[in-house]
């Protein structure tokens, strides 16, 4: 059963909660709290993988989204992985370029930071992976950390193509690899960043106030010392926000490592069978974690 840090106060919507609760379970019915000597035991000596979901997710659909796309993992071992639950479904509806959904990721980071810091100690070393606006979580929490960070993998990033070297050019200097997934096919971030979009006829790539999404076009040069590509999933994978992470369907056999984004358009991996994409995420953040 998946282990959870639980930062909410409601399973739809509601406050972000004053305190981090540990949990375990694989969907609603089986998620029951567990104890610091349970995680402890979970991370010992071994490398963990945090990982965080995106936007307009509730507590349900992050607990089994997250807990079946650690089935489809390949973590080298001694590996553990830990999931992250928080309340980005409170205020999603406004856009992603609005004051609340920043101000939301940000707490949830700034909630998560000292926690990772006082009691993952134990753990051999600590890498991130997330989706959508989880970038943000991620970010900033690697921002108030003092423990180091071996890995983050950001996928479908709904946080400025900039932010690499920009708002969060601080945490991304402490991360020893920092890496990127993202689609030209996702829609929901084309239109989710009005900068980039419903004022493309006035604001051009290249003008100061235009940014796109770092899930959608990727990072701006220069690209950080410590970065690892490729980045740009091929347009005719149709890879869709709700791509990487979403897991509701039986998936095939897994994707063979290494696995990376293809420098050009190749077969579909698995034979493109159900679930592929979500399989295929999974292996390359498996061999971007080694």
């Amino acid at each position: 059963m998946s282990l959870f840090l639980d930062l909410r106060t409601a399973d739809s919507g509601g406050d972000l909660a004053k305190s981090v609760a540990i949990a375990r379970g694989t969907n609603r019915g089986n998620y029951r709290s567990a104890t610091l000597a349970e995680l402890a035991q979970t991370i010992q000596g071994r490398q963990v993988l945090v990982a965080v979901h995106g936007f307009n997710v509730d507590r349900p659909t992050g607990i089994e989204h997250l807990s079946n796309w650690e089935g489809l993992l390949q973590l080298p071992q001694p590996a553990a992985f830990v999931g992250v639950l928080w309340p980005g479904d409170s205020v999603w509806a406004h856009g992603l370029d609005y004051p609340e959904e920043p101000r939301v990721a940000n707490d949830a980071g700034a909630l998560l930071a000292p926690f990772i810091d006082a009691h993952f100690g134990g753990a051999a070393g600590i890498s991130y992976a997330s989706h959508s606006l989880g970038a943000r979580v991620v970010l900033k929490t690697i921002s108030l950390m003092t423990e180091p960070v071996r890995r983050a993998v950001l996928m479908a990033g709904a946080i400025d193509d900039n932010c690499l070297n920009d708002e969060f050019a601080d945490a991304v200097r402490k991360i020893g690899q920092v890496s990127v997934l993202s689609s030209h096919k996702d829609v929901v971030l084309a239109l989710a960043f009005p900068l980039g979009n419903f004022l493309g006829g006035i604001l051009t790539i290249g003008h100061p106030w235009w940014h796109g999404a770092l899930g959608r076009t990727g990072p701006v040069q220069p690209k950080p010392a410590n970065f690892r590509g490729p980045f740009a999933i091929p347009d005719d994978w149709s890879y869709g926000h709700g791509d990487y992470l979403h897991v509701d369907q039986p998936s095939p056999a897994k994707v063979p490592l290494p696995a990376d984004v293809p420098p050009d358009p190749r077969p579909l991996p698995a034979n493109g069978d159900q679930g592929w994409k979500e399989t295929w995420s999974a292996a390359v953040v498996s061999t971007r974690f080694s």
